[in-house]
């Protein structure tokens, strides 16, 4: 048996507190309803709690010695709580969402009603905010809404194709397939962001470590040479020249330097998040040397893929086209999208308005025609989407094959510069006190 300490309000409304002794927590809440209270909050107690009727907040306490001394210790052990909590608040991953997904589609296909299974998610839960968002769930569902606007309420958590997939679950009364789909959905999405950053941590590194080779040579390095080709008053060459010139810029300048990158980082990433400038520089992305490509094959793969699954479940081609637009991540091949949604919804076929988006190659066009003359335009979407993730894997690798060598003929370039503009002046006066 465990032990709970509670709020609620009784039959009156009046806010009351109080412990008891349960097997968990739905048990614990079943008592407290069973008394005739509602629920408001109800967690476990850190040690043996007695359990008492419940007394509401403008009742007089009964007169004890120890009154001080409780009321410093509940004191304590808020700010512990609150501490507790300030320490474990992270960010909801894809993990957290996965876990959700498959767990829902497990209590789903078992038969279990929707308000237990979230409340037992919401015991195992390991994520604190995820858990508040559980709690919000449930209690939109007790209130009468369906499970798909409950979490539409956490538009920045659940995506449209998620909430989509749910609420086609919930009108054909198949919710666990509905949770199955998003499972694999994001388990490849989780797959491919790692394959992404798996193959951009390499590169990112070294020129981060690059850079700061280069700070460090230009403002301690540098100066230090120059003092002492001051002192020895030898003539310079050009080089050498240049590279003290840049270092006393950098020296004299490195305030405005740095406010002026600043500046031009958080400028661009505001031109970035407003309406053009995101279209804008989701459309240079694609044709970005070497990493364009890849840009361009993650955003259709998800196309292709979430296209294949708003067919699978049953959603309208015309909706389902829009749902598709939110999920590419990219709004330049969503606007393509949505164009041929206005196509279809004309009454184009999804052949031509394919090869008016000008977005796919003649392979996964004629994929495209067979599907729709077959019927089977869900099971070829989904080969679309397999073709598209065996391309971004090749692409990552060439990637990683063409980077390695541009990212040494960088370095070599940087010791060329250093040979040229700092050591070369050293051999020249070495050689001419060896004379």
């Amino acid at each position: 048996m465990a032990y709970f300490q509670y709020r609620a309000r009784n039959s009156q409304g009046s806010m009351v507190s109080g412990g008891l002794e349960a097997v968990n927590l739905d048990a614990a809440a079943s008592e407290l309803l069973g008394r005739g209270f509602t629920p408001i909050d109800i967690k476990a107690a850190r040690g043996k709690v007695k359990e008492n009727q419940p007394r509401a907040p403008g009742e007089p306490m009964r007169k004890s010695g120890g009154k001080s001394k409780k009321k410093s210790l509940d004191l304590n052990a808020d700010a512990f709580d609150s501490l507790n909590e300030a320490l474990q608040r992270r960010k909801i991953t894809d993990n957290d969402k996965i876990i959700f997904a498959r767990q829902m589609q497990s209590l789903t296909k078992a038969g279990m009603p929707l308000d237990r299974a979230l409340k037992g998610l919401q015991a195992s839960s390991k994520n604190p905010g995820f858990k508040k968002v559980l709690i919000d769930i449930q209690h939109s569902l007790e209130s009468g809404q369906n499970l798909s606007t409950a979490m539409g309420h956490h538009p920045k958590i659940f995506s449209r194709l998620f909430l989509s997939l749910v609420d086609v679950g919930e009108n054909t009364g198949r919710l666990d397939l509905a949770f199955e789909q998003i499972v694999r959905y994001l388990e490849l999405e989780k797959n491919t962001k790692k394959q992404v950053k798996s193959a951009t941590r390499y590169p990112s590194f070294v020129m981060i470590t690059i850079a700061v080779a280069l700070a460090v040579i230009t403002y301690f390095v540098i100066p230090a040479f120059s003092d002492t080709f001051a002192r020895l008053g030898a003539e310079l060459p050009l080089e050498t020249r240049i590279l003290i010139g840049v270092s006393d810029f950098v020296v004299q300048w490195w305030q405005f330097l740095i406010g002026g990158a600043l500046a031009l980082f958080f400028g661009f990433k505001a031109w970035k998040s407003s309406d053009s400038g995101s279209l804008i520089w989701d459309e240079k992305k694609i044709h970005i040397p070497l990493a364009g490509g890849v840009v361009e094959k993650v955003a259709l793969a998800r196309f292709a893929r979430t296209f294949s699954m708003v067919m699978k479940a049953g959603v309208p081609i015309v909706h389902g086209m829009g749902v598709v637009a939110s999920t590419v991540g990219n709004r330049f091949v969503a606007k393509r999208i949505l164009k041929m949604r206005e196509g279809i919804s004309r009454g184009e076929s999804l052949y031509n308005t394919a090869v008016s988006a000008d977005m796919f190659s003649n392979l996964v066009l004629q994929m495209i025609a067979v599907g729709e003359e077959s019927g089977t335009i869900d099971q070829l979407m989904e080969d679309v989407a397999d073709f598209y993730d065996a391309e971004v894997e090749y692409e990552l690798k060439r990637l990683g094959e063409a980077i390695e060598p541009i990212l040494i003929m960088i370095i070599a370039g940087m010791v060329l510069i250093l040979a040229l503009g700092v050591f070369l002046p050293i051999w020249d006066l070495s050689s001419a006190a060896s004379r």
